[in-house]
């Protein structure tokens, strides 16, 4: 699926409708150049699983928590990571096993951790425009969108 928003607002619409149909579980691989639209993209599918407070990139902790939703949802950061084994290190597992969405900017550094993840390519088009595809995962379950 593919589709092209011309402000940070629609690029959160998208995700707050992925997020509505994202099953308990799944991963989330973010491609995209610094300053595409990744974080934004989060908060939509933040404010789309039921969390009202502000979102922000969780490039200096890692991974920012945000729970009280429908499902947790859980915001890495890899571009610090070198990596697979760091992300095992910080426990990835673990939150695997929570059963929350894991969103992960950066994914490339950490690609061969993730299985079978809905990968989500944001490429900058103009100052606010972006095109954005969604593929991979259960696309089955994505073709609500």
């Amino acid at each position: 699926m593919i589709f092209t928003t011309n402000s940070p607002v629609e690029t959160e619409k998208i995700g707050e409708r992925l997020a509505a149909v994202l099953p308990a579980g799944a991963v989330i691989a973010y491609r995209g150049d610094l300053g595409a639209g990744k974080t934004a993209f989060t908060r939509g599918l933040a404010r789309g699983l039921g969390y009202d407070e502000p979102v922000t990139s969780p490039t200096y902790t890692i991974v920012n928590e945000y729970l009280g939703g429908r499902l947790p949802l859980f915001h890495f950061d890899m571009y610090r990571l070198h990596s697979s084994d760091d992300l095992w290190d910080i426990g990835w597992d673990d939150y695997l096993e929570r059963g929350g969405i894991c969103a992960v900017e950066w994914s490339e550094n950490v690609a061969d951790a993730l299985e079978d993840p809905i990968l989500i390519t944001i490429e900058k088009l103009g100052e606010d425009c972006r095109r954005i595809t969604i593929e991979g995962g259960d696309i089955h379950a994505l073709a609500e969108l």
